[in-house]
């Protein structure tokens, strides 16, 4: 626990530096224990503990706070505890679920902890870790005169890195974050998006001298009284370290995400005239094409029409043929022209792609039955690729819409378009930006097209 020494030259500025060191001494704490007198009595230890004075920070384990709230509960299926304390599952894999908490943390198992806690129980967060970190630093000045910051912790994963650290759940007299934007750096760059987690850090340095299994549940940071509240500043709280969601750009999980993009996959049939990014389209078409295939094949062809003049001239040739087709039918002009007006959803997309199959690698059968099998399996494969498409481009924000209309003229839009012969247009796909939100549809139950044998 000594200081390190940071003497400097007479005249010149000491050097930045802090202590940290864990209070020993804390017993097993159990539900009703009073908290603050453990700490405080830690602290005063045998007399050659430094103590605790104006401008220290407490670091303290959730784990004890929510052991004296009496936050244990009978849980032999820590699934069940999990379940009720989350708001929404952000993602899973396998039994491992990141969920938001109800106290709107996302982290591993809403908290939930078997560990450090008899068999047959589990320990909840604190009910509200700034209430805790709050009556911790009151009852410290009260019982000793002095002015402390607290920062109540648990430990989290962080996506995009290995391993765990603890961060700040609950915090009082702290400046849990330290906003440094309109300033400058050492060589007058302006600062326009540096917020430091104060809080999360100051749990972290006290994490490395607290442990996980050493009976070290609170630590003090000394030096950093510039992050310590004075008693008449707006008080922070460790809420504030949660991001807001409509500034968090990874708030959907795996779960979710898969979920929304389904959900936001709907038939657009009006779009406003924005141009649509082929850069999104092509990012589109890269996620069609992971769709499974037979053979180890590549069945998909993507036509992207990106010119007016292209999708005018195909889609002039496709409504004469369809005209035709009509007039053979024994329709009436008028019945016709209606026909055709209704089916104008193609023409007043800004994009237009049509998605072809081609069958090369499949396997020739002498038998009509095996025969047709192939084909369809390769039919099969085309429509799992044009699914994704389409869901792809909901998560690009882009209305589409599926129309199977070039699937009855595939030789004129073979012509229009000079694709291979062996190339069979699968429909269009009408894409754009939506003109308003797609109307609500019924909700369909799984229930209703599922056959348990």
């Amino acid at each position: 626990m000594t200081a390190p020494d940071v003497s400097r030259p007479a005249g010149e500025r000491p050097l930045p530096a802090y202590r940290v060191w864990a209070l020993p001494g804390i017993p097993e704490v159990r539900p009703g224990d009073d908290l603050v007198k453990l700490i405080v009595d830690a602290a005063a230890g045998d007399g050659t503990s430094p103590g605790l004075a104006d401008g220290d920070v407490l670091v303290v384990t959730s784990k004890i706070v929510s052991k004296a709230e009496g936050r244990i509960v009978q849980a032999d299926d820590r699934e069940a505890a999990i379940d009720a304390e989350t708001v929404r599952v952000v993602a899973r894999r396998g039994p491992a679920r990141i969920v938001q908490s109800r106290h709107g943390f996302v982290m591993a198992a809403a908290g939930v902890d078997a560990s450090n806690t008899p068999k047959g129980t589990v320990l909840l967060l604190p009910e509200d870790p700034d209430a805790s970190a709050l009556g911790i630093r009151e009852g410290v000045r009260d019982a000793l005169g002095v002015d402390v910051g607290v920062v109540v912790t648990d430990t989290f994963g962080r996506p995009w890195r290995e391993g765990q650290t603890d961060v700040a759940i609950g915090a009082s007299g702290v400046r849990v974050l330290e906003d440094l934007r309109g300033g400058v750096d050492t060589f007058g760059n302006p600062l326009g998006v540096t917020v430091t987690a104060v809080g999360d850090e100051l749990a972290a340095a006290g994490e490395l001298v607290k442990g996980k299994a050493d009976g070290l549940p609170v630590a003090v940071v000394r030096g950093l009284p510039q992050h310590v509240l004075d008693i008449r500043e707006v008080p922070q709280s460790a809420r504030s370290l949660v991001r807001d969601a409509t500034n968090d750009m990874f708030r959907r999980g795996t779960s979710e995400a898969v979920r929304e993009a389904l959900s936001l996959r709907r038939t657009v049939r009006e779009f406003t005239a924005e141009p649509v990014d082929g850069g999104a389209v092509r990012r589109a078409v890269k996620a069609a094409v992971t769709a499974p295939a037979p053979h180890h094949t590549t069945p998909w062809r993507f036509v992207l029409l990106e010119s007016e003049k292209s999708r005018i001239r195909l889609l002039d040739a496709m409504r004469d043929q369809w005209i035709e087709d009509l007039r053979a039918d024994g329709k009436s002009e008028e019945s016709i022209a209606k026909r055709v007006r209704r089916g104008d959803v193609l023409r007043k997309a800004p994009y237009l792609v049509v998605p072809c199959l081609v069958t090369d690698g499949s396997h020739d059968y002498p038998d009509a039955r095996r025969s047709a099998a192939e084909r369809e399996m390769f039919v099969v494969a085309c429509g799992a690729g044009i699914q994704n498409f389409l869901v792809a481009l909901a998560g690009e924000r882009l209305g589409s819409a599926w129309v199977s209309s070039t699937m009855f003229c595939r030789d004129v839009v073979r012509e229009e378009l000079e694709l291979p012969g062996h190339w069979d247009p699968m429909g269009a796909v009408a894409v754009g930006h939506p003109a308003a939100p797609p109307r609500e549809r019924p909700p369909r139950e799984a229930d209703a097209f599922t056959e348990v044998r």
